[in-house]
């Protein structure tokens, strides 16, 4: 076992953030340092066993790599992974987890909430209030709407059963194909996008920014998709060509979109999405539900004390692909 007066645990945080809730408890086990930006990094980093991430966009990991000189483990307190990942990292012996599990049903009722908003032309009656306007109009239903997940990890798997539970038909998009899946009606191969948007009422995006499902959203796969569908990104905002996206809603070759992230965060308040009223946005937080930072540090010290105990870590990411197994 861990000699625990050794251990040296460094947290990167953004810059102007309070320490993590719960970080007490890290100190107990560890002593504990902090960084914020590439010089601070560059000087915490020698010496340092494990890296608890909480900037999931920094990018002065990769600039202060040369100083990690006894780092085994990094703990991204997020399910992105993409802003840690560098050849030198990729290539290197230093595991690397994240917070899959933590956000997942948070994010699944975010997603129902945005279909039904929807369906029920929520997000116009609101301004029609706002403006004191009486308008009577007739609405959608949910049940027997077919929904394409694309990302049928965790977070989707949970978004699925969700909307099943309100009648919705289900189906995925995952790297590979899967022959039977217990929460999705089909699971299809993202080489078979363009083929399963056509068929979709609504599309949500749950997948992982990695080098290939950047820009997967593009003019093209707007033009698969119908007319009368809704799009709703909760995975990463890279994900979406921007640009294209107000092309689609703008000319009408889909009917909405709920955006919780964006290609630039936070969103410049001259962007033409803001105005659009077939478009629901949040600001990246479709899976901060009360409680979250608490529950980020607890599945990390969990995960301390097994690896303090000499058990394997969990939720490790995969970094071929850029996400947890």
């Amino acid at each position: 076992m861990r000699q625990q007066p050794e251990l040296i645990i460094t947290v990167l945080t953004a810059p102007g953030d309070p320490e993590p809730l719960g970080i007490e408890a890290v100190r107990a086990r560890a002593e504990v340092r902090f960084a914020y930006d590439e010089a601070s990094l560059t000087a915490t980093l020698p010496g340092t066993d494990v890296l608890l991430v909480t900037d999931f966009r920094t990018e002065a990991l990769a600039a202060a790599w040369h100083t990690a000189d006894r780092l085994q483990w990094i703990h991204a307190a997020s399910t992105g992974v993409d802003a840690l990942m560098f050849p030198a990292l990729i290539d290197g012996p230093v595991i690397v987890s994240n917070a899959s599990g933590t956000f997942d049903y948070a994010i699944a009722e975010y997603v129902l909430c945005t279909v039904l908003m929807f369906a029920k032309d929520f997000h116009n009656s609101v301004r029609l209030q706002v403006q004191h306007q009486w308008q009577h109009r007739t609405t959608e239903r949910v049940d027997g709407k077919r929904v394409l997940v694309v990302g049928a990890g965790s977070i989707g798997r949970e978004i699925a059963r969700l909307l099943t539970a309100v009648g919705m038909q289900v189906h995925g998009i995952a790297r590979t194909e899967r022959a039977h899946d217990p929460d999705f009606i089909s699971v299809r191969s993202q080489a078979e996008l363009h083929a399963e948007l056509a068929h979709a009422d609504y599309v949500v995006i749950a997948a992982p920014l990695t080098p290939q499902t950047h820009g997967l959203f593009d003019s093209t796969a707007f033009k698969a998709m119908r007319s009368t569908a809704r799009l709703i990104n909760i995975g990463r905002g890279p994900i979406v060509n921007t640009a294209d996206l107000v092309t689609a809603l703008r000319e009408g070759q889909i009917a909405g979109a709920g955006l919780d992230v964006f290609e630039q965060e936070p969103l410049p308040e001259s962007h033409p999405l803001w105005d659009m009223h077939n478009v629901i946005m949040t600001a990246h937080m479709a899976g901060d539900a009360v409680g979250w930072e608490q529950a980020l540090m607890n599945q990390f010290i969990d995960n301390l004390e097994g690896w303090l105990a000499g058990k394997d870590i969990f939720n490790q990411v995969n970094k071929k692909l850029g996400y947890a197994g």
